[in-house]
């Protein structure tokens, strides 16, 4: 589900060229993937525990106010190598009954990221039927954990087909094959866009508008994947939701990084009441709309200038990088006005001997002491990981009767990951809008996640097509909550309302666009 910042801002624009070309020979040989090991880990016989055939339920729910009777499918389809199947990849589907017309009815795909998680969070958090339980701000409650209906699932409007990427979830390889073959990013990209034309050819969805959402490292193959089932399979996408954004392999040096990260620090040191007294009380929103003034004014200039700032100038900043992010000028200066997210993490209250989080900075972790440079853990990950664990198994397993004798894997084996440095999936999203003019893109995130943080998304947008021809062609969503906003109940139907709100837009038929010169 999560990303870390190692797998981005690797290629170039020429070797895009190789990975499109790569992309468009589809699965035949994989290419892309890790070069054979000597001696691969081979899948076991696990596959074969899986029902030869879907699980197949009736359900009713009451959705954004309609009530929806609706099919639920648990499955899986195969990935073929050169016409061989070589893996079992598991996926849960919800279909709205009585629609006798695809065309009226938008499919959406939907999947986490990590890489190496299965789509759990989104589907049982975000827009599922069923979601587990936590509180109104979105932190856990008493273990074990409940689940209750969701009544701003988006099924009202869509039909939603959850993937589980292989080594996730229930998907796995067929006995004897590499247990490592689709375990990067080329070749991730490649096995899920062979899922989605299985099902869509299965399910006769082509006359379906479609979309791809997916969260965190997910965002990295859902940008991918819109040039590639375009370039393989003349799938054109209507639209692309990115929850949680990476940065999709657009360039940028160190100090555009550190200048896009101060406003989450800013948006973290307002929800603890870090910041100084003339900005604490102000609006999260109005503080941040300063933050980022800041960021990509004074404080980018003085980052490029280096050891070329005076000593007053030097001085000035920190006391406006203190200013912004909690922290104590000294501090500030003995980082170089460089202040790294794990270190914000750990001073911002080291006073109380706490830290926060990473994927969600409104969390509090306690570590076995106060000093060092970084948390020792993430205190929000220990907050999900046990409820969604035990929501999932007992959803599938004894709500929709789907129980093979197997462990369902939230976070699978999927190292090693191969980073493919010569795939940039930020210009494959780019090309994929330049060549489906329709395709639009919406951007969900909140203003705590540290880990994809909304700032650096905003900078990624802005930056795939700097010449601003597709800036009318994106929107942006975010929430006072973090990596997973929709934890928290009111971001949970904001965030719905407008998936919905995009899908509309997306949708709309546009007069001669874009054939009309200015």
């Amino acid at each position: 589900m999560k990303s870390s910042r190692s797998f981005l801002a690797l290629a170039t624009a020429t070797l895009l060229i190789l990975a499109s070309q790569l992309l468009a020979q589809g699965a035949p040989g994989r290419q892309g993937s890790a070069p054979p090991a000597a001696a691969a880990a081979k899948a076991g016989p696990e596959a074969n525990l899986l029902p030869a055939e879907p699980v197949v339920s009736q359900r009713t729910g009451r959705f954004n106010g309609q009530t929806v009777s609706y099919t639920a499918e648990v499955g899986w389809l195969p990935i073929r190598d050169e016409g061989k199947p070589v893996a079992r990849m598991g996926y849960v589907a919800y279909t709205k009954n009585g629609v006798t017309d695809a065309a009226t009815r938008p499919l959406i795909i939907s999947f986490n990221g990590g890489p190496g998680t299965a789509s759990v969070w989104m589907h049982l958090g975000y827009t599922g039927p069923r979601r587990v339980t936590y509180d109104d701000e979105g932190f856990q409650q008493r273990p074990p954990a409940g689940l209750e209906d969701n009544p701003h699932s988006i099924l009202d409007m869509a039909d939603i087909v959850y993937v589980d990427p292989v080594g996730t979830g229930f998907s796995r390889m067929v006995e004897g094959e590499d247990l490592h073959k689709f375990h990067g990013k080329l070749a991730d990209i490649q096995s899920v866009g062979d899922f989605i034309l299985a099902f869509v050819n299965k399910k006769e969805r082509w006359a379906s508008p479609k979309f791809i959402i997916g969260e965190s490292y997910g965002t990295t193959r859902a940008a991918g994947l819109a040039a590639s089932v375009q370039s393989r399979f003349q799938m054109y996408l209507n639209g692309v939701i990115l929850v949680s954004a990476t940065e999709l392999d657009v360039e940028r040096g160190p100090d555009v990084e550190v200048a896009t990260s101060l406003p989450t620090k800013t948006a973290t040191a307002w929800y603890h009441k870090r910041l100084v007294s003339d900005l604490q009380p102000k609006p999260l929103r109005t503080v941040l709309a300063e933050s980022e003034a800041f960021a990509m004014g004074e404080y980018l200039t003085a980052l490029v200038k280096g050891d070329q700032l005076s000593d007053a100038e030097r001085d000035t900043i920190a006391a406006k990088v203190a200013r912004f992010t909690g922290l104590s000028k000294p501090f500030v200066l003995e980082a170089n006005l460089r202040v790294s997210f794990d270190r914000h993490w750990k001073e911002l209250l080291r006073d109380q001997r706490l830290t926060v989080g990473r994927l969600d900075t409104r969390y509090l972790g306690i570590d076995r002491d106060a000093a060092g440079e970084r948390p020792e853990y993430s205190p929000e990950m220990a907050d999900w990981n046990g409820p969604f664990g035990a929501a999932v198994n007992r959803y599938l397993r004894s709500e929709l009767k789907y129980n093979p004798e197997m462990q369902y894997y939230i976070w699978g084996n999927v190292r090693p990951w191969t980073q493919d440095p010569q795939v940039n999936v930020g210009d494959m999203l780019r090309t994929a809008m330049r060549d489906n003019p329709y395709l639009k893109v919406l951007v969900q995130g909140g203003y705590y996640d540290a880990a994809c943080d909304y700032f650096n998304a905003i900078y990624t947008m802005r930056h795939l097509q700097p010449g601003g021809e597709f800036k009318d062609r994106y929107r942006f969503a975010w929430y006072e909550s973090g990596h997973m906003m929709y934890l928290r109940k009111a971001d949970l139907k904001n965030a719905n309302d407008d998936l919905r709100g995009f899908i509309a837009w997306a949708l709309e038929s546009v007069k001669d666009y874009p054939r009309k010169v200015k």
